[in-house]
């Protein structure tokens, strides 16, 4: 059985995961069927190779572009404050791109198999695809992505260690804002809020807290945007992490389940020892859905592209125009305080004991029946009460006691 203890620990081997060897299902595989089919195609221009057709073919907005210089990526040798890294998200997928570098990175969130890996060659091909690499489960399976093949988010320092190495911190939106974003481009303005970004030898000597855009800081040929919107910068530090949990919840409970192990049959117990397992990895999860440990901000946050307008116009409505896409950057990131990515295939797609965990773990907290400081101070009535009526009017598979009394 799977243990607790914050990370998976069992195998990507596992037959009921097996994550080497089983099809995937995300929308690079959907992209290169129509690759292959002659449906889709895509084109090499100049230094940007095949970025913008990725971009377009992938679904991923131009506007969601966030610029990072430490080298943190297996292309480090390419990237720098003249040179960065490129990265482009959507809620279930995430690309990265290095002007003149070898490949175009991409990883898929997959409801099965977690984050799925893939390379684009960057040169000319007659019939370019997508390939699947299990290269990157070296830095990408690990303790900060749980044990799962997962998403990570480094924070940099500019000074490094005593043997010579850049101090990189994972950080997501539990970290204070003055510990996010060492190492990258932030263009926006963060009002009285202090960031650890713009620390580039390109912005030496100039005003580096309200940068309106990274136009003439270096050579922005093959580049598709000048931005690095604070606002898709706040946003990914929640993503990358949920991102996570999900793929862990949905490992730990088939790992742990004998029907999915043919050849075994659950010991006396055995059930009922993975509910309750299954309750406390339910807990790590709905206390980050729920963002009861948000950092919150100490002044509103405004991005420098139409990011935080087009994002909060995307997902289902109830009935009252509500979505959690919505985000606030006044006071904390969502306008109602629950992940959108509840909505995801990777959520929809747990094993039943996750989900059910998960779900009575969330109405104990939006019910007002849990009493803990931790979760008064983070959730308002009037959050709680938002949340419950968005979930009930948008999400299909919520069950009937969601519909009951909040205190």
């Amino acid at each position: 059985m799977a243990q607790r203890g914050g990370m998976f620990h069992g195998s990507a081997d596992d037959p009921a995961i097996n994550y080497r060897t089983d099809a995937a299902d995300n929308v690079v595989a959907a992209f290169n069927e129509k690759l292959r089919d002659g449906s889709a195609t895509l084109t090499f221009e100049g230094r940007s190779g095949y970025l913008r057709s990725a971009l377009a073919g992938l679904s991923l907005p131009v506007d969601s572009q966030v610029l990072v210089f430490s080298p943190t990526s297996f292309q480090a040798k390419r990237i720098s404050a003249t040179n960065p890294r490129a990265l482009f998200f959507t809620d279930r997928l995430a690309l990265g791109w290095v002007r003149d570098g070898d490949v175009i990175e991409v990883a898929a969130h997959d409801p099965k198999q977690g984050v799925v890996f893939y390379t684009l060659e960057q040169k000319p091909a007659a019939a370019p695809r997508f390939e699947r690499v299990l290269t990157c489960l070296g830095c990408h399976m690990v303790g900060d992505t749980l044990g799962v093949p997962g998403l990570l988010m480094f924070s940099t320092a500019s000074a490094t260690d005593t043997l010579g190495f850049t101090v990189a911190r994972a950080t997501d939106h539990r970290s204070a804002l003055d510990e996010r974003w060492g190492g990258w481009y932030v263009t926006g303005t963060s009002g009285a809020n202090q960031h650890m970004g713009n620390g580039a030898t390109t912005l030496a000597g100039k005003p580096t807290r309200n940068v309106a855009s990274v136009e003439g800081l270096f050579d922005a040929d093959g580049y598709r945007s000048l931005s690095s919107d604070i606002a898709a910068l706040m946003v990914l530090s929640h993503q990358v992490h949920m991102t996570n949990l999900l793929t862990r919840a949905g490992w730990e409970a088939r790992a742990a389940d004998p029907a999915l192990h043919p050849q075994f049959v659950a010991a006396p117990g055995q059930n009922e020892a993975v509910i309750a397992m299954m309750r406390g990895i339910a807990s790590e999860v709905v206390d980050y859905l729920l963002l009861v440990d948000e950092a919150p901000l100490a002044d509103a946050v405004k991005g420098s592209t139409g990011f935080a307008e087009r994002f909060s116009s995307e997902g289902p409505r109830d009935g009252e125009g509500r979505s959690l896409h919505e985000l606030d950057l006044t006071r904390r990131l969502l306008k109602y305080p629950c992940s959108y990515l509840i909505y995801s295939p990777a959520f929809d797609a747990l094993p039943t004991v996750a989900k059910d965990s998960i779900y009575q773990r969330m109405w104990q907290v939006l019910s007002g029946e849990e009493q803990g400081e931790r979760y008064q101070k983070a959730l308002s009535f009037e959050d709680r009460q938002a949340d419950t009526q968005i979930l009930i009017d948008t999400k299909p598979d919520l069950p009937k006691y969601f519909q009951g009394n909040i205190r």
